[in-house]
């Protein structure tokens, strides 16, 4: 473990200081993504045949490399962490998008009547029914663009210090120092263990409605007596 959280200087931070910029550049595009998705989904809802359009053009953006992004950023915002956050914020629509679409679409029918004839307008109705009803999917959805938003920064590297824990496989290879590629690739796998983590407490906090996955089972090996309609006498 020598030398494990001995960050090199060139990266300009320490250990914490590189968890805080990997966090950052992560979760601000996911947060930006969800904004932007939600009016986008609700458009797609509203308009059925607005929605195929729509995903067939975020799953374009996502095919797209992200080395082709920064080539193209790279000339308007520079080599800033900006230059790393729009191409990722970009990825999670093809997440985001068809999660809060599908969540919206599964309230059911009697429900959305009923907060119509209650006097609910269509956005009033789509942020406190539609959006309360589908926040498992939401959630489910976010698990997914986070986690790999956590692990694409990396590639950040590629255009100068801008990969936060990515930087280190750069350096490992640059100073010969393996433990510094170990202690990339742990460190990212924990912070994506643990953001997923307080997702599903999120989705536990906000939905108590939800019934429990597991439910109380009777214990084996005790004999449970048979209806009376059922007893046999002898």
């Amino acid at each position: 473990m020598n030398g494990f959280f001995d960050i090199p200087s060139d990266l300009q931070h320490s250990y914490q200081g590189l968890i805080g910029l990997h966090l950052r550049e992560a979760l601000l595009p996911v947060l930006a993504g969800l904004l932007l998705a939600l009016p986008l989904a609700q458009l797609c809802v509203r308009f059925r045949w607005l929605y195929p359009p729509v995903l067939g053009a975020t799953t374009i953006l996502y095919a797209v490399p992200s080395l082709a992004f920064f080539v193209v950023l790279i000339d308007y915002t520079g080599q800033t962490e900006l230059t790393v956050m729009i191409p990722l914020a970009v990825y999670s629509l093809v997440v985001l998008v068809p999660a809060i679409v599908d969540g919206v679409r599964s309230v059911p029918q009697e429900t959305l009547a009923a907060a119509t004839a209650m006097g609910f307008g269509p956005v009033r109705r789509y942020l406190q029914v539609q959006l309360p009803i589908a926040v498992p999917a939401i959630i489910a959805g976010l698990r997914v663009a986070t986690v790999s938003s956590i692990s694409l920064v990396s590639v950040g590297t590629l255009i100068g210090n801008q990969g936060a824990l990515g930087n280190l496989l750069a350096d490992a290879q640059k100073y010969d120092r393996p433990e510094l590629a170990v202690n990339s690739v742990i460190t990212t796998a924990v912070l994506a263990i643990l953001c997923d983590a307080l997702l599903v407490l999120l989705r536990v906090a906000l939905t108590p409605w939800m019934p429990k996955s597991t439910r109380r089972r009777p214990k084996t090996g005790v004999r449970q007596r048979r209806p009376a309609s059922q007893d046999v006498t002898r």
